[in-house]
């Protein structure tokens, strides 16, 4: 039986998936590199060894960003498997200690259902993961409805990252705010994105799983409620209730402030811990469980520690 919490959101990049992200014409895989988020056995065993100082026993990882998203389908198919079958690999060779989202060739969908189909029924993945957009598309296109609805059918998981695409704004990349502001703005708008478009309310079996609280989403949740009549009005379900139907993991950098607020506006039961390793690890990863005691109730605080877990079925 597992004993310790289960963080939702950490990453793991091998150096052979990056190299191939790179040679299929990605030029952003730096801020990956170099950080102990490897699969070597030296960076296994720093990560093990400073989750266990925080009392983390297990990590759901996912790629993001660095997705398999390629508009050629060769590169995408190829990266994406790759990156299913490490992730396979690692929680093989790392007994009790991974799980994972699987990675899925988006933006094309008939091979993003046939490796869903692999990673969740063959390499026993626990949901899959995507960029909160997909080169540039929103999830809510029409297109990706029957990845929507597959997910749904199983009542699976679907986690949300930032893609750093800055939102699309340059007022937010060309300002040196890309993930400091443009990665929670991204949140922000995706999360929004789904509530106008009703998904959480049509695919109530999927569990969707948002990063960094949703942005920005807990505090504007009243104000897009009062806004619906004006921008809106076919929405068929106010945001202060659809916002409800989501999940949301805990990166908050250790401001306790932000997860009183999100517990306040989308209910403590939708809180899971998340760390974001590597980006926040060592007395980072201890900071980010000490948070949540400081933030919420003693009960409240298990149930995002502990929370995680309901997710490995």
């Amino acid at each position: 039986m597992r004993t310790g919490y289960t963080d939702v959101h950490a990453h793991l990049w091998s150096t052979a998936y990056l190299d191939r992200l790179e040679s299929y014409g990605r030029g952003d895989t730096a801020g990956q590199r170099g950080l102990g988020a490897g699969d070597t056995e030296p960076e296994l065993a720093v990560r093990f060894a400073d989750n266990d100082a925080a009392g983390i026993a297990h990590q759901i990882l996912s790629v993001s960003p660095q997705v398999p998203h390629f508009a050629e389908l060769g590169h995408a198919v190829s990266a994406a498997r790759h990156a299913n079958d490490l992730y396979a690999e690692v929680a093989d060779r790392c007994p009790g200690r991974f799980s994972a989202f699987a990675a899925l060739p988006l933006p094309h969908v008939d091979a993003a259902l046939v490796e869903l189909h692999r990673a969740l029924d063959e390499l026993g993945m626990v949901g899959v993961a995507v960029t909160t957009d997909v080169l540039g598309r929103a999830l809510t296109d029409p297109a990706f409805l029957p990845l929507f609805e597959e997910l749904d059918r199983r009542g699976s998981v679907l986690q949300l990252h930032p893609s750093g695409r800055a939102a699309g704004a340059p007022l937010i990349a060309g300002h040196r705010m890309r993930w400091m502001v443009g990665a929670p703005v991204e949140d922000t708008v995706a999360a929004m994105q789904l509530i106008l478009a009703g998904h959480p309310r049509r695919f109530a079996r999927l569990r969707i799983l948002n990063a960094h609280l949703g942005g920005a989403l807990p505090m504007l949740l009243p104000r897009a409620d009062e806004h619906l009549r004006w921008e809106a009005p076919d929405v068929l379900e106010p945001p202060t209730v659809a916002a409800r139907r989501m999940f949301y993991d805990t990166v908050v950098h250790g401001h306790a402030p932000a997860v009183r607020c999100a517990a306040e506006s989308v209910g403590a039961d939708r809180l899971l811990l998340g760390t974001d390793f590597p980006y926040q690890s060592g007395p980072q990863l201890v900071r980010a469980v000490a948070t949540l005691h400081a933030a919420l109730s003693p009960a409240e605080a298990q149930s995002a520690l502990n929370g995680g877990a309901a997710l490995l079925g």
